[in-house]
């Protein structure tokens, strides 16, 4: 446990290193699954920023006497080889691909954020510059997926009938039902451990926009004839409660669930972004009307947890008993 602010940046630094790591297992594997060269080339562009984000980190913790923590790097690389995997088995793989990578893209930028706003607390310009510009890099690859959501949803339908779209577009609308169930109980966990009432409040005001959400869809699916899948939805709340027990083992709970927070709402709003591509090519104005609805409210929340991340990391540091 850190008892000063240096000793808390050199474990932020350890953090970012294996979520490096991790990210090269990612952006390696990519290219052969994207289903598109714009796609594709994207993740191949980034491969290289990758490389240099994580000789940049390391050289830092290396400067500091600090070495990077290889259990957790070998966790990071198992996660990482974990959701190239998963990714190649879906069915419609450019378009989940481009999400997560979407979402993955926002987590980091969250870490190297809330990484520089530390390194200023301690005075170390160094690790300041370093997280700034690797934020730049990273944001410039959320901005290139963001840019081949039209091709990943053609890739992902590539082999679908006319006549099977409507099938495949109730398939986005119960992968999306399911991320809000995960949400809701996320959300609900979140205010409990916000660490300050201006995040707790932002996150009760979204689980009351969340639940809406989740009724939308859910009317949506009935006037299609289908309906929620309970397979999916059950899964992804055991996830939200496994997340729940991991964010109240942490000592800086609230950085670390505002960081998360944040990227989760990037994939909500990646999925949103696909389901109203799919939707319009289904020519189904009802739910294109849902979807533009549901992402201008996920896109609000995520500007409101970013807005808050100096309030996330106070409440972070004087649970750990640090003053900056």
């Amino acid at each position: 446990m850190a008892t000063t602010v240096e000793e808390q940046l050199a474990i932020y630094l350890t953090n970012a290193h294996a979520i490096e790591l991790q990210a090269l297992v990612q952006v390696e594997r990519a290219p052969s699954i994207a289903g598109d060269p714009e796609l594709a080339d994207a993740f191949a562009k980034h491969l290289e920023e990758t490389k240099r984000h994580e000789r940049f980190v390391r050289s830092r913790l290396e400067a500091l006497s600090w070495a990077p923590v290889t259990h957790k790097g070998l966790a990071a690389r198992a996660t990482g080889i974990g959701f190239a995997l998963f990714a190649r088995f879906q069915p419609d793989t450019p378009g989940k691909l481009a999400a997560h990578a979407y979402s993955y893209e926002h987590m980091e930028l969250a870490a190297y954020d809330l990484l520089g706003r530390l390194a200023k607390r301690a005075q170390d310009s160094e690790t300041e510059l370093m997280a700034d510009m690797i934020e730049r890099d990273e944001r410039t690859m959320a901005s290139r997926l963001e840019a081949c959501f039209d091709r990943a949803v053609a890739a992902s339908l590539r082999e679908i009938g006319v006549e099977d779209l409507g099938k495949q577009l109730d398939k986005y609308l119960t992968d999306a039902h399911a991320i809000e169930q995960q949400a809701i109980q996320l959300l609900k966990k979140g205010s409990k451990l916000a660490g300050t009432k201006e995040l707790a409040a932002a996150y009760e005001d979204h689980l009351v926009q969340t639940t809406e959400h989740s009724e939308l869809l859910e009317r949506r699916l009935r006037a299609r004839g289908s309906s929620p899948s309970a397979l999916k939805d059950a899964a992804l709340r055991l996830g939200a409660l496994n997340w729940g027990m991991f964010f109240q083992a942490q000592v800086d709970t609230p950085a670390k669930l505002a960081g998360f927070s944040y990227a989760f709402e990037h994939l909500e709003i990646a999925a949103y972004e696909l389901l109203k591509r799919v939707a319009a090519r289904a020519a189904d104005e009802e739910t294109i009307s849902t979807a533009a609805k549901i992402l201008l409210e996920e896109r609000e929340a995520a500007g409101r947890i970013h807005s808050l991340f100096d309030y996330a990391l106070d409440a972070s540091l004087q649970e750990a008993g640090i003053t900056a």
